[in-house]
């Protein structure tokens, strides 16, 4: 991937000329091999490849030719994997995301951590033509001042013959194991589990810095992506933050983040206590505590800390975290952190290895397909990643009430069912604000294209039936699945668009049609099945 094709070349250029200009930009690169009009060069790194590529591409002139410079990748590995360059670095990962789904599914996004100024990702399609559509439309595409460029990078996977392949019935496509290099196996890489913690919302700047070099500074000597959730829970005096790393990686973030906000107060006079607050799963929590809160009292002997956890009673279908929150020292919160986070993956992983036994046991629901333990990405997250994550991202996905939503891996795609199967299309008619209408199909439509996209249903707003209706009907249909992501996103986006309260539950009207032959299963004896999921869901029938 280091390799690259210098372009363009005069005819009298020399391998002396091409040294000369490497040495004169300081540029880190190996060996050059020069042909008749063109060369490639070894680079040591990625980052050096990147930081030539910048460099010299359309900007440095050579014996009367502009030279171009590009990553040399054979036209067998011109596959599903680009590279994206020069994002601005002020860009909400919700508009790259949405962006990249336009041209084809996402199935992961990895940062890269640079030294220049503005962002670079690589990205994985799920088809190679999804990636071509990609270099074709964005390479160029104008963000302000910063115009995207686009290039191939290898995609190992691509040149790989296939194991063998059945001959009879449909062909299984593998899970694939991303990020990982040719020839590890998917059950040896380690799970990408986020760390997600709330910050005071008047840290935030001094978290992110000026042009963004603080949180920069912290990705790249901590090896981590970070994700600061600004838009979510607009007006609340908390925001969420998501580290993507290895557990060392994001204990290290997190005390660093820990420090930025301890010097901030100091320098503003902020005098009350900034605890550590982490974000946890509740179906993770009960084993973090152990039985009679064995576990818990534990890290709290073991790190000087003290540690408390929210009530169930601030769970939501739509909030399915609890808040853990740590005091002490930022020394002390961060040894604390390495211990829950320690617990929490070890509940996730034993989840995991539950669920990847009893997917096949129900046939009739697809769970890779919903969501739940799923890389998070509409396409990105883990996700992860999910947001991110190095891990995919997903800044809708921490709304829904799975855990795999929250900490995504690629890992689990081994989980995905080893046959397709065609699943009954249902229609629902969710009920949103009129006000809102405009919201969900975005301008010029492109909201609602990516949210059908992202579902995999059909979306449509039906006409108003008088000019003052307060409320208009959005027809989804599609499998269980995709009317699990189409809700899920519009309850996001309205919370988002601040349709409803930062501490209002958000409550939509949907309407579902059941066969006349399941209805009294629905229902129950005596309305007790009905009356059980309106309690335990807080909704009405």
């Amino acid at each position: 991937m280091n390799k690259l094709y210098i372009g363009n070349l005069s005819s009298s250029v020399t391998l002396a000329d091409i040294q000369q200009l490497f040495g004169e930009r300081k540029l880190a690169v190996g060996q050059v091999l020069l042909k008749s009009g063109y060369a490639f060069v070894d680079c040591p790194d990625e980052n050096a490849a990147i930081r030539v590529i910048e460099a010299l591409s359309g900007k440095v002139e050579l014996h009367g030719k502009v030279i171009e410079v590009d990553y040399s990748v054979p036209k067998k590995q011109r596959s599903r994997k680009i590279q994206i360059r020069n994002i601005p670095p002020h860009l909400q990962w919700e508009v790259l995301d949405g962006l990249l789904a336009q041209h084809g599914t996402v199935e992961n996004v990895e940062q890269v951590n640079t030294e220049s100024e503005t962002a670079v990702v690589n990205v994985t399609y799920e088809t190679k033509e999804h990636a071509k559509t990609a270099i074709e439309k964005l390479n160029g595409h104008q963000f302000e001042t910063y115009a995207l460029k686009i290039s191939y990078i290898p995609d190992q996977e691509a040149t790989q013959v296939p194991a063998h392949r059945p001959r009879r019935g449909p062909a299984v496509r593998p899970a694939r194991d991303h990020g990982s290099s040719p020839g590890t196996s998917a059950s040896h890489k380690l799970l990408d589990v986020p760390l997600r913690i709330l910050v005071p919302t008047q840290f935030v700047g001094a978290i992110i810095g000026k042009e963004g070099l603080t949180i920069k500074s912290v990705t790249q000597q901590t090896q981590s992506k970070v994700d600061i959730h600004r838009k979510e829970n607009a007006g609340a005096a908390e925001k969420p933050i998501t580290i993507h790393s290895s557990a060392g990686g994001c204990t290290a973030a997190c005390q660093m983040i820990l420090e930025i906000m301890h010097k901030e107060a100091q320098d503003t006079k902020f005098t009350e206590e900034i605890p550590l607050k982490i974000l946890a799963h509740d179906s993770f929590v009960g084993r973090l505590i152990g039985k009679e809160g064995r576990n818990l009292k534990k890290i709290e002997q073991e790190t000087g800390t003290k540690i408390t956890i929210s009530s169930l009673h601030d769970l939501t279908l739509y909030n399915p975290e609890r808040t853990i929150t740590v005091k002490g020292s930022v020394e002390a919160c961060s040894k604390a952190q390495a211990e829950i986070m320690k617990k929490l993956r070890e509940a996730y992983e034993n989840d995991l290895a539950a669920m990847n036994q009893q997917a096949n046991l129900i046939p009739g629901l697809n769970l890779n397909a919903l969501g739940i333990f799923s890389s998070g990405m509409p396409v990105l997250p883990s996700t992860g990643r999910t947001r991110g994550m190095v891990g995919s991202y997903n800044p809708f996905m921490s709304q829904l009430c799975y855990p795999g939503a929250l900490y995504s891996t690629a890992a689990v795609g081994a989980m995905a069912q080893p046959y397709t199967q065609a699943l009954e299309q249902e229609i629902v008619h969710l009920f949103i604000p009129t006000q809102a209408v405009g919201a969900i199909i975005g301008k010029k439509g492109q909201q609602i294209k990516q949210l059908s996209r992202f579902a995999g249903a059909s979306i449509k707003i039906a006409p108003a039936e008088g000019p003052e209706v307060s409320e208009r009907m959005v027809i989804i249909t599609g499998s269980p699945e995709a009317q699990f992501k189409a809700q899920g996103r519009i309850y996001g986006k309205l919370k988002e668009e601040n349709f409803f309260n930062p501490k209002e539950e958000v409550k939509l009207e949907a309407n579902i049609k059941v066969p006349s032959s399941a209805a009294g299963r629905v229902i129950g004896k005596g309305g007790k099945t009905v009356r059980r999921g309106v309690l335990s869901r807080g909704a009405s029938s």
